[in-house]
């Protein structure tokens, strides 16, 4: 069987990218952000004070802080919105009447998972901020993009 040659796709990698200053406008408050987020698992209340500061440091970042702002507030409402569609599932599950143990199971599970992906998004997120790359897609669900790897955090 002949050998197909590869075909090399041309993506840019982060050597690719300008270097981009820690004194760039925004960094420090992104810095606070995530550090609010990841607050927000001991006091709920730092996660919406910190989508607060994101939002009003928006327009004042450089490109780059930008996307760790933008970044950091779909975190925020990713996350509002997964407990609000949680709440109404656990509210619809008691009174359907289901045993109780099946809806404070699912919370538990719920709450997991929301601490994993909390901790893994700020983690890359804080892990490219301080080696002070972009977020490639901000934008995911996920991760942050493409390029975010176990590695980043």
């Amino acid at each position: 069987m002949p050998a197909v040659p590869e075909t090399s796709r041309t993506t840019p990698s982060d050597a690719d990218i300008p270097t981009l200053n820690k004194q760039d406008p925004g960094r420090g408050a992104a810095v606070i952000v995530y550090w609010l987020l990841l607050g927000s698992i001991m006091a709920v209340i730092t996660a919406p004070i910190g989508a607060l500061v994101a939002h009003l440091k928006y327009r004042q970042a450089a490109p780059w802080v930008q996307s760790h702002l933008q970044f950091q507030l779909r975190t925020f409402w990713l996350g509002v919105l997964a407990g609000a569609v949680f709440a109404a599932v656990w509210q619809l599950l008691g009174m359907v009447g289901v045993s109780p143990l099946g809806p404070w199971a699912m919370g538990y599970a719920f709450f997991t998972a929301c601490f994993i992906w909390l901790i893994g998004r700020c983690g890359v997120g804080a892990a490219r901020l301080m080696t002070n790359r972009p977020i490639p897609n901000p934008k995911s669900p996920a991760f942050g993009g493409r390029d975010a790897a176990p590695a980043d955090s």
